[in-house]
């Protein structure tokens, strides 16, 4: 998915990578979370339980692979379904377009992610949470 926002880069840099910022907004509409390790740096973890509507809790943790400043994060989730999120960001005259890709392992894994967790229409919410987040703060 691609969206530009009305933010700088550094802005969202900011809120991608700062745990008081991002447990405001990372997630579906309805969802929470609670962070356990957010330590931002290649190697790094990132651990989080994931809290829905419904009371259900989502274990979540993730490894940072890859960071270049005010420009790309890679994570690695590494409990099931096995996948990569790979955030670019990049400056476009006023504005920070943001491409956000979901790779899996494998079809089976994605399959789960969409029909077990609703992953394609999460990704949506998360960024629209994103928006609002960054609304809220400039």
């Amino acid at each position: 998915m691609t969206r530009t926002f009305d933010a700088p880069v550094d802005l969202l840099w900011k809120v991608l990578t700062t745990s008081e910022l991002i447990k405001k907004w990372w997630g579906p509409e309805g969802f929470t979370i609670t962070i356990d390790e957010m330590d931002v740096r290649v190697g790094g973890k990132w651990s989080f339980t994931m809290h829905g509507p419904d009371g259900s809790n989502y274990e979540n943790r993730y490894v940072y692979s890859e960071l270049i400043p005010m420009q790309k994060i890679v994570l690695d989730h590494v409990t099931g379904p096995k996948f990569s999120i790979i955030i670019t960001i990049h400056e476009e005259a006023e504005h920070t377009k943001v491409q956000w890709s979901n790779v899996f392992d494998s079809v089976p894994s994605l399959e789960e992610a969409i029909n077990a967790f609703k992953a394609d229409e999460g990704l949506k919410q998360n960024l629209e949470r994103l928006s609002k987040q960054i609304s809220a703060i400039k």
